[in-house]
């Protein structure tokens, strides 16, 4: 990319004045440069040296030579054109004696300079070598010209930022697409870390429900092989049969009501939290219905008959049962409906007794 230096120089500009005003403004752009150079045209350069590499000779050193040749030594003058000669610049001393020369006008593309610092300028740019010296004066630039230059200046300083920002717009756009790569990647690797959670989370889910369904299956067997063995030891306990073990398959034949009454305690009072019972008056009349916990002693059962009906006291209540034919002793009131074979159904009667 064209350096300020470049620009200011391509526009016209000598050299020296260049770099002085880009030390003046400490090399802060091409448009502060720009307006030092137009604010103090005509000015003497306070601290001005000759820019390195030119290879031509100095303005200043041309019109030394002129003097040389003012005094008639003509011998020297043609020695010093024929050295100048060879870098491809005819001397102002050539012609000092008849015309004097205002410019340097190069041989190859015509273009005519102000002095040979820009005809360096021009030569190691273009690679130009053959340069003469002219007579054309080159008008120094009129307000409207400056005007002109400064608005090509500027448009070439836009031009130039214009640039740099689309260079770095362009080097932003690739950075995002690689962080938008990146990201969608990132995204996808989420994502699919999550659906194999989801499906071990289903799998998982899947495996406890079947583990429950068993579950739950076995219950309702078990618990209607539970009612049938009940249902079936209650119809042959009223039917006075003999009891058949389910597990071994055997059968007492002449089961005796204590008998009846352990088996019930042993099994029934096993499988059952609760007893359901249904408690007659012995003379007759309405049933009441209770179930109570199988812990619950016979005395908890005679404190709900005497809640029932007034005429009852749980210090003279009675229960007896039918089949198989018991009456309960007091001792009995602190022993529980399991202790006693009631579990897990029973039908008792009860006599309110003497007060």
């Amino acid at each position: 990319m064209t350096s300020d230096r470049d620009t200011l120089i391509s526009m016209g500009f000598d050299p020296s004045r260049v770099d002085w005003a880009l030390r003046a403004t400490s090399h802060r752009g091409l448009q502060p440069a720009m307006d030092h150079l137009l604010e103090h045209e005509g000015e003497p350069i306070s601290d001005a040296s000759t820019p390195a590499g030119n290879s031509l000779p100095s303005w200043n050193a041309a019109q030394s030579t002129s003097a040389m040749d003012a005094d008639g030594d003509d011998d020297d003058a043609e020695a010093l054109r024929h050295l100048i000669g060879k870098k491809g610049v005819v001397s102002a001393a050539a012609t000092a004696g008849d015309v004097e020369a205002k410019s340097i006008k190069c041989s190859v593309c015509g273009k005519t300079f102000k002095n040979t610092a820009l005809a360096n300028y021009h030569a190691e740019k273009s690679g130009h070598d053959q340069f003469e010296e002219s007579t054309e004066e080159i008008k120094p630039l009129t307000e409207e010209e400056k005007k002109a230059k400064l608005e090509e200046l500027r448009k070439k300083l836009a031009a130039k930022r214009a640039a740099k920002d689309q260079e770095e717009a362009k080097a932003n756009e690739v950075i995002r697409r690689k962080q938008g790569k990146d990201l969608n990647k990132i995204k996808e690797e989420i994502k699919a870390k999550e659906m194999i959670k989801e499906a071990e989370q289903k799998r998982k889910e899947k495996a406890e429900d079947a583990k429950a369904k068993a579950a739950i299956k076995a219950q309702i067997e078990a618990d209607k092989k539970a009612r049938a063995e009940k249902a079936a030891r209650e119809r042959a306990l009223r039917e006075g049969k003999p009891i058949v073990d389910s597990q071994s398959g055997t059968s007492n034949s002449t089961p005796s009501p204590a008998t009846a009454a352990s088996s019930s305690s042993g099994v029934a009072g096993k499988d059952f939290k609760d007893t359901r019972l249904q408690i007659r008056l012995a003379s007759g009349g309405t049933p009441y219905t209770t179930t109570l916990p199988s812990d619950s002693t016979l005395y908890d059962v005679a404190e709900f008959v005497a809640a029932q009906t007034l005429s009852v006291s749980v210090e003279t209540v009675s229960f007896m049962q039918q089949f198989p034919r018991k009456t309960f002793s007091r001792t009995d009131f602190n022993k529980t409906l399991r202790e006693l074979g009631l579990t897990p159904s029973a039908v008792c009667f009860f006599a309110p007794g003497n007060d």
